[in-house]
């Protein structure tokens, strides 16, 4: 072998070693997340003993509140797969003054999110034909609850509801879950109505 040989396959071994033995200085790849398969839209009609009734999807149940301090018509929208609950919180209405307080509490509870949230829309609910009425609050950020709403006949009955998930509040992991459920509960809204 020629020394010409030699030294060009020295040349070729050693660049290859330099090459490969080069560190990449990139960035960490993120964090990947489970992939959700969402089930195909479809509703049933809620109508219990209670005063009121609507459009829920047939992947939740319903079941009432069983927290100490639930008061009867207090019930949960349980989404199972998606780890996820709207809290329904029925009250009567006891004059004028009950219901702007039971609206202020709402509001409160809603904003009490704006420690952590990057806006709060609000948007009003008018059914008249249904005498439905209320606030639809759609909070941003990592914060515990992404919408809350409450709806009111203005004289007699009070609803609020709020979604929550049963995990950490990180918007980039439950967006896609939140957006899907979000329908649902505009839904329930759409087809809400009072007993008479």
């Amino acid at each position: 072998m020629s020394v010409k040989r030699i030294v060009l396959f020295a040349t070729l071994f050693v660049g290859g070693v330099l090459v490969s033995c080069q560190h990449e200085s990139g960035t960490p790849k993120p964090r990947g997340y489970y992939r959700i398969d969402f089930p195909k839209k479809a509703y049933k009609h809620y109508d219990e003993v209670c005063p009121y009734s609507f459009d829920i999807p047939v992947y939740s149940k319903v079941a009432p509140d069983l927290s100490k301090n639930a008061e009867p018509c207090w019930i949960n929208v349980d989404f199972p797969q998606f780890n996820g609950r709207i809290y329904l919180t029925y009250h009567q209405i006891k004059g004028k003054e009950s219901l702007n307080h039971l609206v202020e509490d709402t509001r409160k509870l809603a904003f009490k999110h704006t420690i952590k949230a990057t806006a709060i829309d609000e948007s009003l609910i008018a059914k008249p034909a249904e005498h439905v009425y209320g606030t639809y609050y759609d909070i941003d950020g990592n914060t515990a609850s992404s919408l809350q709403f409450y709806l009111t006949d203005s004289t007699r009955n009070f609803i609020r509801g709020a979604l929550y998930f049963k995990s950490q509040p990180r918007i980039d992991s439950i967006k896609p879950v939140l957006e899907f459920i979000r329908k649902d509960v505009d839904r329930l809204i759409g087809t809400f109505k009072w007993k008479k």
